[in-house]
């Protein structure tokens, strides 16, 4: 699978991190964006970010990527986590980034994208923003971990909801936690 990953300044760094390394190695063909804010986020929140060996990286101002048009073939997008700005912007129909620019390509053509959220509470506007995008063909994931799978520690926690983001590429990773998984008292 060929996917576009963008991570943007909403606080959840740990969340691209742990998508990155459930698809490092697996054959898939890595396209990523971290906007200046992002960049930011990771410092302050990971240090930095572990990418992948051949892992194509893009600069947020450039426009010179292949997915920035429609023509090049990508399976799907994931923003994460994709603060509300960038929710915004893409409900609008903004393409001031690549990582917008992005979006709007994969909404245009009816590819998978996929918004991870990240913002509590929502304002009214974010709420409409958040409609606008799903009726337009985005899946939104709000960043909510789950805790029925009993994590022990953060990435274990973070990845209670990467594996739902992989489940929407149709990407099925063995060992991920099923609720069919639970047992029954």
């Amino acid at each position: 699978m060929r996917i576009v990953i963008a991570v943007t300044g909403a606080s959840g760094a740990l969340y691209a991190q742990r998508l990155l390394h459930h698809l490092q190695g697996k054959g898939h063909e890595l396209h990523l964006i971290i906007s200046s804010y992002g960049k930011q986020l990771i410092q302050q929140e990971l240090g930095s970010l572990n990418i992948p060996a051949g892992t194509y990286q893009y600069q947020e101002k450039s426009m010179m990527a292949p997915f920035a048009s429609g023509s090049a073939l990508l399976d799907a997008m994931v923003i994460i986590p994709c603060s509300m700005g960038t929710v915004g912007r893409i409900a609008t129909g903004v393409s001031d980034s690549l990582i917008t620019r992005a979006a709007d390509v994969f909404l245009k053509e009816k590819r998978k994208l996929i918004l991870v959220a990240r913002e509590t509470p929502w304002n009214l506007i974010q709420a409409r923003n958040i409609v606008s995008v799903m009726e337009a063909g985005a899946t939104v994931l709000p960043a909510i971990p789950s805790f029925y799978s009993g994590p022990k520690n953060l990435e274990e926690l973070a990845d209670t909801l990467i594996f739902r983001v992989l489940d929407q590429l149709g990407i099925f990773l063995p060992g991920a936690y099923r609720w069919s998984d639970a047992q029954e008292e």
